[in-house]
This record gives C-alpha cells, structure tokens and sequence, in this order.
C-alpha cells in the first residue's frame, strides 16, 4: 500500500467512525417511543451519617416502561452492599418504584428528574447487636440519557436515599436515626 492510499483509507475509516453516530441519531427518531425496557447500572455511594459515613460500589437492575418520550414508570432493585466503620457495620439492598419524567433537548439526548418510593432492607450489626429494618421511604434523582441506536439508550443519574433507623436498638450507642445515601452511577436501557 502506497503512502497516498494509506491516508485515503485513514481518511475513509475515520470518516466513518465519525458519521456512524449521526447516521444512527437519525434512525433513532422514527423509533417508538412507548414500550418495555430493561436497565443496568453501577456506580458508587456516600453514606453520609454518623458511624454510617463511608463510600462505596451499588448495582441495580431495572424493568420499566416508556408511555412516551416524556413518561417512564420504572421499578428497580438496587444492592448498597456494606458499608460502615469499626463498631457499626451496615448492608442496604431495596425495590425502588418511580416515576420519571423527561424533557428531550434533541432527538437523541434528554435530562430527566425522577421520584418514587424506596422498600428497603437494612441489616444493621451494631455493638455486639443486630437488628434488620424493613422500612419505604422517599428517593428522589436527576439523570441525562443519550440513545445509542435504535433500541439502547445509555445513562448517568444521581440519586439520593435514605434509610431510618431505632437509636434505642442499640441503648444509645448510635448517633443518628440512619443513613442518607448520595449516589452516582451509569448505566444502559434495553427497550423491547
């Protein structure tokens, strides 16, 4: 292969890595925008409260479905993992059902808010007791999405959630009534 024609293909396989996405953008818009979907995600936390306070990874997989390019009711279980310091150690795992709602900047790109409910299960091993909380409770979140192809739109939200607990459980020992946790995370849309 000569020099010259070296570039042209250089030239023609680049072109093509960079107009691939807006070939598949416009193939997008004529897909409807209504049906079921399936999601994963990873990303990571901050428990934020008392001896709660540490960080770490959190996966969840997801089923929802799409009314619209606007609407979306999604159910979810998500896995917190451990979390805690010396004396008080912590594991969250939960169902989360929300709603959320879209505003689409393009015909492939959008942000959303989303709200909804939060059924958790807390186990909490604290100063030689332990105690597992069953409890629902408010979430909220913010994300942005940009659909791929045709039927996969990837993701990165924030959300934020909080677990109650008893003090009295632990005759005092605990400083606070639970953690609140900050979350940040990708992940991928599958829809039907």
């Amino acid at each position: 292969m000569t020099y010259k024609s070296g570039i042209a293909c250089a030239s023609v396989l680049a072109s093509a890595m960079f107009a691939a996405p807006v070939v598949w953008a416009q193939d997008n818009t004529s897909r409807d925008s209504s049906g079921v979907y399936i999601s994963g995600s990873y990303g990571g936390y901050k428990s934020h409260g008392g001896e709660f306070d540490d960080d770490n990874d959190l996966y969840g997989l997801g089923l929802g479905y799409q009314f619209n390019e606007f609407f979306a009711l999604e159910a979810e279980y998500i896995d917190f993992g451990n979390f805690g310091d010396d004396d008080v150690d912590g594991k969250l795992k939960g169902t989360s059902l929300g709603l959320r709602a879209r505003l689409p900047l393009t015909d492939t790109f959008g942000i959303y808010a989303k709200a909804g409910a939060f059924a958790s299960s807390f186990d909490v091993d604290a100063f030689n007791e332990s105690e597992t909380y069953d409890e629902v409770n408010p979430f909220v979140g913010a994300g942005v999405d940009f659909r791929v192809t045709h039927q996969l739109t990837a993701f990165a939200e924030y959300n934020r959630y909080n677990v109650d607990i008893d003090e009295d459980d632990f005759n005092g020992q605990i400083s606070n009534d639970g953690p609140d946790f900050d979350t940040g995370r990708v992940g991928v849309r599958f829809q039907f």
